[in-house]
């Protein structure tokens, strides 16, 4: 069967975040004509003869850099091949700045009925050293627009665990993202990655990253903070009020087959994973060249698999199968239990919040991986 769940990149930003390594196109003017083109091109070379999408996710990037009407004609050229299910759920990633009345007007008539916005923090100092282009007043208007256009579905995004040097109040922006009476809410700790702002700051030693135990703090907090409130802590980086977990994030933790197409897009048919040329001016030159835009793929092994489930698994609550036998796993998930790092319920472990910190080595030490 065809995959039911879509991912479209977006790979056009205004400025580059400091702690930014995703495939992005920094334009001051956005080429919408060529980028739809291409994904045009792509399309008609990979969607299937007869397909029905459960989700659609428009993600970057940044999408709503394309405004209303580059949207609009995006979902128009999926919807030519593709047919979204009724309760289909359709997201798109957006920076607050760029949420007007009429734009996300014509998303809501487009189709759209989830929108992410990449909040990140509601303090301006914060958002500037970011290197963020939209101010905290902002998130809170896009909030309020995007529900009078009847897209009610909104996930705010947050960063925690920010350098020492940083004025900011975790507790404060927490609130702040309450308030707005979000959905769904992702929090990810800041990383430093290769070849980013961020990195060459520590390596300068103008920045301390966060120790790991101030990480930890702010994990908790937000547990707390956001379990208090009426959100299930649904997966170690997301909260969602009961029926509102994003259906398309949860294919992947599932190990359900999903499509990804534009520049550095991943696709997983159920035994491979492959994914398309990251810069986009070579993605696009590909296509025009009648060329795959795919650049590399992976066939997932029995060991690469079942290392997979394990770890997806148990990023989730929906937990991981350690058997009710006296196996090699369930001895430790039995020691998970007694640290105060897990739950065991029949043959399912299922990770705390204690455990979702220790994630990375309670899933390697498990057989199965």
């Amino acid at each position: 069967m065809p995959a039911s769940h879509l991912y479209v990149h977006v790979p056009f930003c205004a400025r580059r975040c400091v702690y930014c390594d995703f495939s992005i196109a920094v334009r001051p003017v956005v080429p919408v004509t060529d980028y739809l083109e291409g994904i045009e091109r792509e399309l008609n070379a990979v969607a299937p003869q007869e397909w029905t999408l459960d989700t659609l996710y428009l993600g970057g990037g940044t999408p709503s850099k394309l405004a209303g009407n580059g949207i609009r004609e995006l979902v128009d050229s999926i919807k030519a091949r593709a047919t979204l299910s009724p309760n289909a759920e359709v997201t798109i990633e957006a920076n607050p700045e760029d949420v007007t009345a009429d734009v996300v007007e014509a998303w809501a008539k487009a189709g759209i009925n989830r929108l992410s916005l990449g909040s990140q923090s509601f303090n301006d100092a914060v958002l500037n050293w970011m290197h963020r282009t939209h101010s905290a007043r902002q998130i809170g208007e896009a909030v309020r627009l995007a529900l009078a256009a009847g897209i009610d579905n909104i996930s705010l995004d947050l960063i925690f665990a920010l350098p020492s040097e940083i004025d900011r109040s975790w507790s404060d922006d927490l609130d702040a993202a309450l308030a707005l009476e979000p959905r769904h809410v992702s929090l990810y700790g800041l990383t430093i990655e290769p070849a980013t702002p961020l990195q060459r700051w520590t390596d300068q030693q103008r920045i301390t990253p966060a120790v790991d135990d101030r990480y930890a703090e702010e994990f908790l907090l937000a547990h707390e903070r956001m379990t208090a409130h009426g959100f299930t802590h649904y997966e170690v980086s997301n909260f969602a009020v009961p029926g509102s977990e994003s259906r398309h994030n949860s294919s992947y933790w599932s190990g359900s087959p999903y499509l990804g197409i534009g520049p550095a897009a991943h696709s997983f048919d159920g035994a491979r994973r492959y994914w398309n040329i990251k810069p986009y001016s070579d993605w696009l030159r590909a296509l025009r060249e009648g060329h795959p835009a795919i650049e590399g793929e992976e066939v997932l092994d029995s060991k690469n698999t079942a290392s997979e489930r394990v770890y997806l698994g148990l990023r989730t609550r929906e937990g991981y199968s350690v058997g009710k036998s006296d196996s090699p796993d369930r001895a430790a998930a039995e020691r998970w239990a007694r640290a105060g790092w897990a739950v065991i319920d029949g043959d399912l472990v299922r990770l705390n919040p204690e455990g979702w910190l220790r994630l990375d080595s309670l899933a390697a030490g498990l057989t199965g991986s």
